[in-house]
């Protein structure tokens, strides 16, 4: 019985999920990709937080980001537009446009499109923020610990 339970708990989960948003992150990049799913999973837990956060990070309106979510990107591409876009200088749009036109390639064709080739300085900081936006939010939005604070 507790298998059946299981089983139709982690179903409803899956249909759930897959209802809202996909929780799947595509990028080329195995680490990158786990990020991407921990952020998903965080971001649907309080979107609201989430859009402001991003609001703040990248200045750019909620309301902006809004229509990016009703448009079917899951939380984690939101992110990863704003931030090639903040990496390569150019609109935010443009990325989403590229985006929709190549998002079955995942997120590294695109930014490779967008001039962010594989292994540069760029992919490396594209890759190392999102995995430390994961970190960040696993410990709470807090520092390290090893700085002396604001006295």
């Amino acid at each position: 019985m507790k298998k059946i339970l299981v089983l139709v708990s982690l179903g409803l989960t899956t249909f759930l999920n897959a209802q809202n948003f996909s929780l799947s992150a595509k990028s080329g990049d195995s680490e990158l990709d786990v990020s991407l799913n921990d952020m998903n999973v965080k971001a649907k837990a309080d979107l609201s937080v989430f859009k402001k956060d991003l609001s703040i990070e990248f200045n750019y309106g909620e309301e902006k980001i809004d229509k990016m979510l009703q448009a079917q990107l899951s939380p984690a591409d939101v992110y990863m537009t704003l931030q090639v876009a903040d990496l390569v200088k150019k609109e935010p749009e443009v990325v989403l446009n590229s985006y929709q036109k190549n998002k079955d390639k995942g997120w590294g064709a695109i930014a490779k499109e967008m001039g962010i080739k594989p292994g540069s300085a760029e992919f490396h900081a594209l890759k190392g923020k999102a995995k430390n936006k994961k970190e960040k939010k696993e410990k709470g939005g807090k520092g390290n610990g090893k700085g002396k604070g604001k006295k």
